[in-house]
């Protein structure tokens, strides 16, 4: 693929992952427009920290994906959509459930109407390990057994077929990329790694989470980055769905030890009945096989666990600031 010669969207590009695969296609010389969460005091989110002749570079779009009119005039001149906007907390989807379906959901359709009546190139939408469930066998693949525990995975299971079916029923180029647990520099501190991470580098002598012996696939965001560039790369990916994700699992208690290990600090762990899911909604184990992605894509996670953990401790360090320390962040 020649990334010079097209036009591609990102929405969700002010989040997270979105910010890091907006970055990813600047280094291919594409053409860039975020569509960035319309707020009052014009934030871009984590796109406010990149380097200003990157922002240059880029067309920032503010709207709602929950609007269609405004998601038809985003994608308007796109050759390619990575659909990246979503709802993602867990706990905050076991209260405000319909603010999941509006923006997973609706919010995801209005993407597809507008990419069918459009006639976009191609369409990534992004999926999530949560809608697997806890593993009913090791490691993960496309085919394991769909089994939503949330709110949050029971949207993005619905968002994943409505995706799949527009290709199937109107021939919509869709592809679904489905990430286990990623983690790096601006993420949340609704995720486990930075709650830890900010917990220790705040002097903390104790740190507050919740299940300590749930185990999780974590992969690194620019390893992700790639698996979503590899696969826009790749030929004959329609109506496929892909995991992506490091092949190796660790507990949260475990992950407490190295994250220590590499800080060089000792804390003792306290388990908050808040923080923990409602028992049939705990999601108990994660485990990919990206076997497919591999194989199909040639997608081959560069950075390490350790040296994601480490390169996340050093961002964090130096970033305190963007954390609410005092507060359980749903």
């Amino acid at each position: 693929m020649n990334w010079k010669r097209k036009k591609v969207l990102v929405t969700g590009a002010d989040g997270f992952i979105g910010s890091h695969l907006v970055e990813g296609l600047l280094c291919k010389g594409t053409g860039v427009r975020a569509f960035v969460y319309y707020n009052a005091f014009n934030n871009w989110g984590w796109l406010d920290s990149l380097p200003k002749q990157n922002l240059n570079a880029i067309d920032v779009f503010t709207g709602d994906v929950r609007d269609p009119n405004g998601v038809l005039e985003a994608m308007k001149g796109i050759d390619i959509v990575f659909h990246l906007a979503a709802l993602i907390g867990i706990p905050y989807s076991y209260h405000s459930p319909d603010s999941y379906v509006d923006t997973n959901i609706k919010g995801t359709l209005n993407i597809l109407q507008a990419a069918r009546r459009l006639k976009i190139e191609k369409v990534f939408h992004t999926s999530t390990s949560e809608i697997y469930g806890t593993a009913q066998y090791v490691p993960m693949d496309e085919q394991h057994p769909v089994n939503p525990q949330s709110p949050y995975a029971a949207t993005k299971v619905a968002a994943d077929e409505l995706a799949l079916s527009f290709y199937r029923s109107f021939n919509l180029p869709v592809t679904v990329v489905r990430p286990f647990n990623t983690f790096g520099p601006r993420q949340s501190a609704r995720a486990i790694i930075p709650t830890i991470i900010s917990q220790v580098y705040a002097g903390r002598k104790t740190v507050k989470l919740g299940n300590l012996e749930a185990t999780r696939d974590f992969n690194y965001v620019l390893n992700l980055v790639d698996a979503f560039l590899n696969i826009a790369e790749a030929s004959q990916t329609d109506g496929h769905v892909f995991n992506v994700g490091s092949g190796q699992e660790i507990s949260v208690r475990h992950l407490v030890e190295l994250v220590c290990r590499i800080t060089k600090r000792k804390v003792k762990i306290v388990q908050e009945k808040q923080r923990l899911r409602p028992e049939k909604s705990e999601v108990e184990r994660l485990l990919c096989d990206a076997a497919k992605v591999k194989k199909l894509c040639g997608w081959q996670g560069s950075v390490s666990f350790e040296e994601g953990l480490e390169a996340t401790c050093r961002w964090l360090k130096d970033n305190l600031r963007s954390y609410k320390l005092d507060l359980y962040n749903v």
